[in-house]
């Protein structure tokens, strides 16, 4: 199965927090889950940090190597994904989730999420 992480997703498997859902991480460690983190959720993380936000426990230089160290693959942003973004419904109106959504569907990627507001979206294949 492949996998696109949502941001808090991505930032609770690293820490190995409780509130990653058992189906979550079972999902993300099946050996057979290819993972993919979104460029999108790196800049969200980028501007969280900068505006005092968001704390990471590894610098935000080695983040690209902590990605990379567990196996996952940083999924770009191009032009199909702004065209599927440009077709999605009103559901959810934070930019950087409606990205997520849309590289998702655009990649055929199953979304892993908590987000209850990604449910709406009948083409969106969820996990939590």
């Amino acid at each position: 199965m492949n996998y696109l992480l949502d941001t808090h997703t991505f930032l609770w498997f690293l820490e190995g927090s409780p509130n990653l859902s058992i189906s979550a991480k079972t999902a993300i460690e099946h050996p057979q889950s290819s993972n993919f983190i979104s460029i999108v959720s790196i800049w969200e993380i980028t501007i969280k940090i900068s505006l005092g936000k968001l704390k990471l426990d590894i610098p935000l230089e080695d983040l690209k190597s902590e990605i990379l160290k567990n196996g996952f693959e940083i999924l770009a942003l191009d032009f199909e994904h702004l065209l599927e973004l440009s077709r999605l419904a009103e559901f959810h109106r934070d930019p950087f989730d409606r990205i997520l959504i849309s590289q998702a569907i655009a990649e055929k990627l199953t979304l892993i999420s908590r987000d209850a507001n990604f449910r709406f979206y009948d083409n969106l294949q969820l996990v939590w």
